[in-house]
């Protein structure tokens, strides 16, 4: 990056009132590159296409279009907003600036709870992975044992963890080349696996129009089995906003970071559609039970199909993508966490803000988000249904967070008739498109949130674990927020930039004040 760059990124910053305090070495292909290892295709598709297909059979493709076509409204809002807005924290910011400093905290808070569950919901799924790869990852008994199974996701996951926290604890450089070669890898293989499941297809592709009668006995027919499947494509296409999230680490963001977004849920919902198609012709039973089963799924096609000459690798493959979804999920949540305590917007803000003179990077969040996580697979060791039910609730969660971005946006454009004012802009198109995404986020949240017994297990409280643990986050973030932190908001000292006087109001890109 040129000096000039530097500055006038720096300036920028400085316009919205923040020192220049993290280093800039994301280029173009790193920007999309953690957007791409947060979605990670050949995590959250391995992980959950068991799901998928036991809820709606092999028709449950059509969600993957579907879903995609709804995620990626909210998407170009979003690159929108990070090309007017280019800070750390995503989510928090748009929300603030679009909204307000109270809703853009609830969009925070909603999508900090949401990053800690995912961090540990993406670590469970070195579990669907290494056992298959070899019976010796098998740690505690036995892999068929579903209460055995869910143990050693457990431990495995932990693992994992402590490693995400190294690394985002000693840099974003560290990050990033890690991040970079772990992308390139898997999409080599993604695509690889996609030309080899082709070569190998034993039918066509019209088998993703059977159902196999998943609808019967559901009150809604094959639609009530079609929306349950949904999670599976709903839980892949979320986190394309991270290449936002890193915006102050990035070399000219008002460009790279709308492109590194659009581009990452693209590339995934394209290599993710010819995968499950690919996938559903080549294996040898359509039909066969395993498909559906948490012990078989995609893993078990692509050993069955190419046997372990070349499921092996692939399976390697796999492992190399969880583990750099772990880090970027784990980066992402350690930017939002710090834009927030830069904002004296939480808890300890001082520390939680404070920028390591050695890694350029705050060091607390990553700590403790790592320390969150592991808590989380430890209390839940002994539910062996873990995976579902985390990353269903994460779901909802996320797309809580980000209606609470493009809601008030809406509003923003229908009361002022605003556009966006960066390099990218809907222009004349953002109203209809940010009202279709206000709608789909709304579907998303009522649909994820629905108490299944399929997903969420029997029992009342299981069930409706999802809409009483977001009641119940809510009331916490929304009464804390009222009573203590809206009187203590501001940018704290060491972060505030030069220009800015102490006690002066926080700027925003147009001048405008926010309190």
């Amino acid at each position: 990056m040129s000096q000039e760059d530097s500055s006038r990124d720096a300036q920028e910053l400085a316009d919205f009132g923040y020192r220049q305090r993290l280093d800039r070495t994301l280029g173009s292909f790193s920007s999309f590159a953690v957007g791409f290892s947060y979605l990670s295709i050949l995590t959250g598709l391995p992980q959950l296409f068991y799901l998928g297909y036991g809820a709606g059979g092999p028709a449950f493709f059509w969600t993957w279009p579907a879903v995609f076509l709804g995620q990626f409204l909210v998407a170009l809002c979003f690159a929108e907003l990070a090309s007017e807005f280019p800070l750390s924290g995503g989510v928090y910011q748009w929300s603030k600036h679009a909204g307000s400093p109270g809703v853009g905290w609830m969009a925070g808070w909603v999508y900090l709870a949401c990053s800690a569950i995912t961090l540990s919901a993406v670590a469970l799924a070195l579990q669907v992975t290494l056992p298959q790869l070899s019976p010796a990852f098998q740690f505690i008994g036995s892999g068929d044992d579903p209460t055995d199974a869910a143990r050693n996701a457990v431990l495995l996951g932990c693992v994992l963890l402590v490693f995400s926290t190294l690394v985002n604890s000693v840099g974003v450089r560290l990050l990033s080349r890690i991040n970079n070669v772990g992308v390139f890898a898997e999409i080599v293989g993604a695509v690889l696996l996609v030309v080899l499941l082709a070569s190998a297809m034993k039918r066509s592709p019209a088998i993703v129009l059977e159902t196999y009668d998943r609808g019967e006995g559901h009150p809604l027919g094959y639609l009530g089995a079609f929306l349950g499947a949904a999670l599976t494509a709903t839980y892949v296409m979320y986190g394309f906003d991270t290449a936002g999230s890193l915006a102050e680490e990035t070399d000219e963001p008002r460009r790279r970071a709308p492109r590194a977004i659009l581009g990452a849920l693209g590339s995934v919902g394209l290599v993710g559609a010819l995968l499950i198609v690919t996938a559903l012709c080549a294996v040898s039973d359509p039909a066969d039970p395993m498909l559906g089963q948490v012990t078989g799924g995609m893993p078990y096609v692509i050993t069955q199909v190419l046997g372990s000459a070349l499921g092996r690798p692939l399976l390697c493959l796999l492992v190399v993508a969880v583990t750099v979804c772990t880090l970027t999920v784990h980066a992402a949540a350690v930017r939002l966490m710090f834009a927030m305590a830069r904002d004296n917007n939480l808890p300890f803000s001082e520390g939680l803000a404070r920028i390591s003179e050695t890694s350029r990077t705050p060091t607390l969040p990553a700590v403790f988000l790592g320390a969150c996580a592991v808590v989380l697979l430890v209390v839940n060791v002994n539910y062996p249904r873990v995976i579902e039910v985390m990353a269903s609730v994460s779901i909802v969660w996320a797309n809580l967070a980000y209606l609470l971005v493009t809601a008030p946006l809406l509003l923003r454009r229908i009361r002022t008739g605003a556009r966006g004012s960066g390099p990218f802009s809907l222009g004349k198109w953002g109203l209809p498109i940010n009202a279709l995404a206000v709608a789909w986020g709304a579907f998303v949240i009522v649909n994820l949130g629905w108490p299944r017994a399929e997903v969420y297990g029997d029992g009342p409280l299981r069930r409706f674990c999802a809409p009483l643990m977001t009641a119940a986050m809510l009331l916490i973030g929304g009464s804390y927020y009222l009573l203590v932190r809206r009187h203590k908001t501001g940018v704290l000292e060491t972060h505030r930039a030069p220009a800015m006087a102490p006690g002066s109001m926080l700027l925003d890109h147009d001048g405008g004040g926010r309190g």
